[in-house]
């Protein structure tokens, strides 16, 4: 007997090291990426300003004329992800109204899974599907637009996203006690009062929590803006016109003939600083909204 309980005690704490073990993998990639990229963006900011990179409104790092100003890029990013999220967020959203609310579970069990295969396409998929597809489509009811823009680019995007904004605000609607929806219809509420003015907003922290992930999602997309966007940095919101993403210019730096070590590499290092820091930010919002919906229903 008390041998058994010696090896039952040596398994559970083998088990929770191996736990450890797990998470702390997952902490040190996180830190080893923030190491590497911080220490290449400072050697990149001992040859370049902080100030310049920030105000600077050109973006030609692989040109004789050199410039470093990120706002071309984050304008490019800023475009597609725009476009990205409006198209998703009411799609998805009205997808996961439908699912929870109106949807039989039979429908449910079928319509979701077929839903989530759009976020199992390869991007690069996505990409031609963009430039081959809808490009050609929108130039018939936009004359002169380019064969690269980032209006077609953003909304194949916005396409690719929906899974996320649906599945997972869908689970969060699920989620919502069905005291509270039964409390509604005893107030004589129709069930579309109760999806509106009951559900969604009792499950307000889980869909705001799959909107910025979508909206992270759609800041870190490399293919599509790389195939269809065009890869020509500019300084402008205007949808219908070649740009370049933080991403799509990564992928130029790395599959081309750029020498390792040089200002002209370490470009792409300070370009997923710019990423990473992005994504926190969004992370951080996240994570506030959760925790300031959290207190309002507790």
């Amino acid at each position: 007997m008390l041998f058994k309980k010696k090896v039952s005690k040596f398994k559970e704490a083998l088990v929770e090291r191996l736990l450890f073990c797990c998470s702390l993998l997952s902490v040190l990639t996180t830190a080893g990426i923030i190491y590497v990229l911080l220490s290449e963006s400072i050697g990149f900011f001992k040859e370049v300003s902080l100030f310049k990179f920030l105000t600077d409104t050109q973006w030609t790092p692989l040109f004789v004329d050199k410039h470093f100003g990120i706002l071309s890029l984050l304008c490019g990013t800023i475009v597609t992800t725009v476009i990205a999220i409006a198209v998703a967020v009411p799609l998805g959203l009205i997808s996961a109204v439908y699912l929870s609310e109106y949807a039989s579970q039979k429908s449910r069990v079928i319509i979701k899974p077929i839903l989530e295969i759009l976020a199992a396409v390869p991007t690069v998929v996505y990409g031609y599907f963009a430039l081959l597809f809808v490009t050609p489509l929108l130039r018939k009811l936009i004359p002169g637009l380019p064969g690269f823009n980032a209006l077609s680019a953003g909304l194949v995007m916005g396409i690719m996203i929906i899974p996320l904004v649906s599945s997972l605000s869908e689970d969060a609607m699920h989620a919502v006690p069905t005291g509270l929806r039964e409390g509604a219809y005893a107030l004589g509420s129709h069930k579309i009062q109760v999806a509106f003015k009951i559900v969604f907003p009792a499950a307000l922290s889980g869909i705001s929590a799959a909107v910025i992930l979508a909206m992270s999602r759609a800041i870190g997309e490399t293919m599509i803006v790389a195939i269809a966007a065009g890869q020509q940095p500019r300084l402008t919101l205007n949808p219908l016109v070649p740009i370049e993403t933080i991403t799509a210019y990564i992928v130029q730096v790395s599959l081309g003939d750029t020498p390792h070590g040089t200002l002209e590499y370490r470009t792409i290092f300070v370009c997923g600083m710019t990423l990473f820091l992005l994504t926190f930010f969004l992370n951080v919002i996240s994570f506030k909204l959760r925790r300031r919906f959290q207190e309002v229903y507790e």
